[in-house]
């Protein structure tokens, strides 16, 4: 249903503005919401609105004042985004059972949350043999080591499968580097024992993935479906952390059969001049590479008014200069919020007659879109398909199902009407998508859908929050949760407060530095990583894979 663009909201009217705004999910711009303060965490009424042609976020602590901060770079694609707002699945057996629980103070997940776990980050160390400045955190700063016994990850795990209506099924290693963890094998099996389909690694690389062939196989073997891979940059500078180290890692995973998703953390005035060589980087390597998923930087912590603006970034922002950096092969009106896929769902709910997955993640969250190779360039699946026309159709044979219709009557239909939203002349030769969806929704023959992402590249973009532009409405509706032994975490209440929940519960299982070297026999110092450079340019491999880039 389409909504009418809200109105700029100038200086003076503000406060009345706040007075008068809409209140709710997804309301007119401007709009109240909540937040809190970034220095004593004390939950604030908040106002979003538009001005200069951007979206802001702002609010008052009366202990410390008013805080700005900049919430989207575009309000045209704020709106635009905000079309597709929905609430999915809310937990019927959430951990947390306290009668009037407070977001985001008793999460766990409580009775407000108003998503599914789509994908759960389960830490496994808080070691890394790397030291990047703009990370979440890391042993020498917590100032321990956490590492939760395999008893402890499995009971972590049982909270997501456990889940009604619809059990968790994803599941993302991370740290840390979880490479580190001589027992990652043991953990995967675990994983994959109870019952989780789908389980991703989150790690830089640099441990064994770039060097250990056999490492890398016996990890696909254990069950991991996909590396999500962290990769700032294509050049030595925007990407210190493991740009010599990436041809292998491209090799290893093409020889044991598993897919790698390239991961930017992108920071203004650090490496937003790369989004297009970092797409065109993963372009050419789509034997192996599914997708390229862009995180804009979380300020996480205090920082200064001026360091703020030299660094932050948005979503839109980052689609700008993807639009600017690769001649318009790809522009911001081929992509989509990741809420848009709710037609998919509510199909297959009708069809099934049974919960099913449901991205209802806030639609500020994050947006994507799907490319594929047409004679050497970029071709945006937006320019071949009526996607809006394609999804409102799906949701009407989903209307018709839960009238009582025959599933066989609209499935005849659908095979015929599906292909009339794809252009065939534009469309990649080969390529029916009709017939994808048709066997993916109607037969539940998911491998069409497998075969749709090996002959596409996936580009997303996902924005964690920080202190300065916390929106409680959209920690409610976190589709990626944090897995502990005892609770399930919304990611930016994990990370973006975590004195709330990830200190805690990270220093009732950790250990002490003395005491981890005393039982490994290892020192903590050996953990970081050491390079020779020189040894790694001067090789073939190297040179073809940064040919063009450097």
């Amino acid at each position: 249903m389409k909504r009418k663009a809200g109105k700029t909201v100038t200086q003076k009217n503000k406060t009345e503005s706040l007075a008068n705004a809409s209140s709710g999910y997804a309301g007119e711009l401007p709009h109240k919401t909540s937040s809190i303060c970034p220095d004593c965490l004390k939950i604030l009424p908040a106002l979003v609105f538009e001005e200069g042609g951007k979206v802001w976020i702002e609010k008052t602590c009366p202990k410390h004042g008013k805080f700005r901060e900049i919430y989207w770079s575009s309000a045209e694609m704020y709106r635009k985004s905000r079309k597709f707002a929905y609430d999915g699945h809310s937990m019927e057996n959430p951990n947390v059972t306290k009668e009037n629980p407070t977001c985001p103070k008793d999460c766990g997940i409580c009775s407000l949350h108003k998503s599914q776990t789509a994908l759960a980050n389960l830490v496994v160390t808080n070691r890394c043999d790397l030291n990047c400045w703009y990370c979440f955190f890391f042993a020498q700063k917590a100032g321990y080591v956490y590492e939760p016994s395999l008893d402890d990850l499995r009971k972590a795990v049982k909270l997501m499968t456990r889940q009604k209506p619809v059990p968790g099924n994803a599941v993302q290693l991370t740290g840390g580097n979880p490479e580190l963890r001589e027992d990652i094998l043991d953990i995967i099996k675990m994983i994959r024992d109870e019952g989780v389909d789908h389980i991703q690694l989150n790690m830089n690389g640099t441990h064994k993935f770039w060097n250990d062939p056999e490492w890398t196989m016996k990890v696909r073997e254990a069950g991991v479906n996909t590396v999500y891979l962290s990769f700032d940059g294509v050049t030595p500078k925007s990407n210190p952390k493991n740009h010599y180290e990436i041809p292998n890692m491209l090799q290893n995973s093409r020889k044991a059969g598993m897919g790698i998703i390239l991961v930017p953390t992108i920071i203004k005035s650090v490496n937003d001049n790369e989004v297009g060589d970092i797409l065109r980087f993963g372009f050419r390597n789509m034997d192996v590479v599914r997708g390229v998923n862009y995180q804009p930087v979380s300020l996480v912590g205090r920082m200064p008014r001026k360091e703020r603006d030299k660094f932050r970034v948005t979503i839109p922002d980052v689609i700008q200069r993807m639009e600017e950096q690769t001649d318009g092969q790809i522009v911001k009106e081929d992509f989509y919020p990741v809420p848009t896929v709710k037609a998919i769902t509510d199909f297959v709910e009708a069809l099934t007659k049974k919960p099913q997955y449901s991205l209802s993640t806030h639609f500020a969250c994050g947006m994507a879109t799907y490319v594929f190779e047409n004679e050497g360039r970029m071709l945006p699946i937006t320019r071949f398909v009526d996607v809006e026309g394609l999804l409102e159709y799906i949701e009407e044979q989903a209307g018709e199902l839960n009238k009582g219709r025959s599933r066989y009557i609209i499935g005849t239909k659908m095979l015929f009407k599906m292909n009339s939203f794809i252009d065939g002349k534009r469309a990649p030769k080969g390529f029916s998508l009709g017939n994808m969806l048709y066997n993916a929704l109607m037969k539940h023959d998911y491998r069409a859908l497998g075969a749709f992402h090996h002959k596409s590249l996936f580009i997303g973009m996902m924005h964690f929050m920080d202190l300065m532009n916390y929106d409680i409405e959209r920690v409610k509706r976190c589709c990626i949760h944090y897995l502990t032994p005892e609770a399930v975490i919304p990611f930016c209440a994990f990370n973006v407060i975590p004195e709330m929940y990830r200190d805690k519960v990270q220093n009732k299982y950790a250990i002490s530095f003395k005491e981890w070297e005393k039982m490994t026999g290892k020192t903590l110092k050996n953990d970081l990583y050491k390079r020779d450079i020189e040894k790694i340019k001067n090789t073939d491999l190297y040179r073809k894979t940064y040919e063009g880039f450097l």
